[in-house]
């Protein structure tokens, strides 16, 4: 009789300069001195490595994000820094986030066929259609291009970027030295496309990678972003505060995938969590108030008005939030600005408090205990179909990342959760994925010609 795996948490560490908490730079276990310095990064690399985690994640934007007066901001660009993590690992995945909206796919699907070919198969790609004026603003625009419109060209984008990395066949390199053979160029094609936002001929100058694509990761969840999700991608990058809104998002997802022709497995669920970690509860909670304490309500005050789409300076900080804009005005993240205003209305919050709770997390998930109390939060969403796994947001780095390694990791090893040793070599691998086929190998007309 066949027999079918158990079915175990995939966990990223999604690693953020400092820490994920705002006032993180302030605390001592922190080192802003070196979110610079690779050796830095490549440690936490192989921190994320030792706890066997599926990969370790970099968030990215073409814009300097919040005041940097209050903030440890800036740093490395995600796919260069990814390249150097490479070099000092072996397993753990690698997967960094670039902007649909300000690249072309040629570039793109380039710069991942590299990192994939540099790493042996363990690259991801978060699809991201950015999400600021800024961001904009340093590619020539006065404003950023409507949301809709975003999601339209980051359809046609990641349709010519697989396209690009199905231009090589995996058997098209012969290597025949006797006949002066380098490649089948029946096996390497242009693949001509012409839509309403990009002409590319093609074939890519980087031969098919180990995976065949990267691992293609969407954080968005709006309604567009939603259904780019289930068309797209792999992985899914969530933000929800309670199990009753992840178990509705979680389904809400899943259901849209067979008008794509594809099941819930090809799809995981993973939403951000931010695990404040210490042998005991109130010393957690207590790590937890120290970092609130630390924090500069201007910052927190500026993120919360990025956040909204609503000019927050000013207002009383121990008073409520104003009225809001309708989610259809914002041309921002509208899942994030929905959630937010919902956290604050459900709970009664002031701005003060508001603040507080979104330091550490920006809206995914904050929960302080001990590793005993974090192992049951993961373990409860995950059978409770509200999770595949989780993104891990450690608050203060490196420790914070350390402890979950540590303490929270063997529990659920103990627990049947989570793996005891990589049995896999690529990132699709690590998440029981499939390399997907090569669709031009059976060329359509105008596509797939032969160079």
């Amino acid at each position: 009789m066949p027999t079918t795996s158990p079915r175990r948490l995939h966990l990223n560490a999604f690693l953020m300069n400092a820490g994920h908490h705002d006032a993180a730079w302030r605390h001592p276990r922190a080192q802003p001195e070196r979110v610079t310095d690779l050796r830095y990064f490549q440690q936490l690399a192989q921190t994320a490595e030792r706890g066997l985690l599926d990969s370790v994640f970099l968030a990215d934007g073409l814009a300097l994000w919040g005041k940097v007066r209050h903030n440890a901001l800036g740093g490395f660009e995600p796919l260069t820094l990814l390249s150097a993590l490479a070099a000092v690992t072996e397993h753990v995945g690698l997967i960094a986030t670039v902007s649909t909206t300000f690249n072309e796919p040629f570039h793109t699907a380039r710069k991942f066929a590299s990192l994939d070919h540099i790493s042996g198969g363990r690259a991801g790609w978060n699809i991201v259609t950015s999400g600021t004026v800024n961001e904009a603003r340093n590619f020539g625009r006065d404003e950023h291009l409507e949301h809709r419109l975003r999601y339209e060209r980051a359809r046609e984008f990641v349709d010519v970027a697989t396209k690009l990395w199905d231009s090589w066949e995996d058997d098209a390199i012969l290597l025949d030295r006797e006949r002066g053979v380098y490649a089948d160029t029946d096996k390497v094609r242009e693949i001509n496309h012409r839509g309403e936002y990009f002409g590319v001929q093609g074939p890519l100058n980087v031969p098919r990678t180990p995976q065949g694509y990267p691992l293609l990761v969407q954080a968005g969840s709006s309604e567009d972003g939603k259904e780019f999700a289930a068309q797209y991608a792999e992985a899914v990058f969530t933000a929800q505060q309670t199990l009753a809104d992840g178990q509705a998002f979680y389904k809400d997802l899943k259901s849209r995938l067979a008008r794509y022709g594809r099941t819930e497995d090809q799809l995981l669920v993973l939403p951000g969590i931010a695990p404040v970690i210490s042998s005991t509860e109130a010393e957690a909670r207590a790590l937890e108030q120290e970092l609130t304490d630390l924090q500069v309500p201007e910052y927190g005050l500026a993120q919360l008005s990025g956040m909204l789409g609503t000019d927050l300076t000013g207002l009383p900080l121990d008073g409520p939030l104003p009225e809001l804009p309708e989610e259809r005005d914002i041309n921002g993240n509208k899942s994030r600005f929905t959630l937010v205003a919902e956290l604050a209305h459900r709970d009664g919050l002031t701005l003060r408090e508001l603040i507080a709770r979104l330091g550490a997390g920006r809206g995914h998930r904050v929960f302080a205990g001990t590793p005993e109390q974090i192992a049951d939060q993961l373990q409860e969403w995950f059978t409770q179909g509200a999770a595949d796994g989780f993104n891990i947001m450690p608050p203060h780095l490196p420790g914070g990342l350390e402890d979950f390694v540590d303490h929270v990791v063997p529990i659920l090893q103990r627990r049947g959760l989570f793996r005891t040793e990589y049995t896999g070599r690529t990132l699709r691998e690590h998440y029981g994925l499939a390399r997907p086929a090569n669709r031009l190998t059976a060329p359509a007309a105008g596509e797939g010609q032969p160079v």
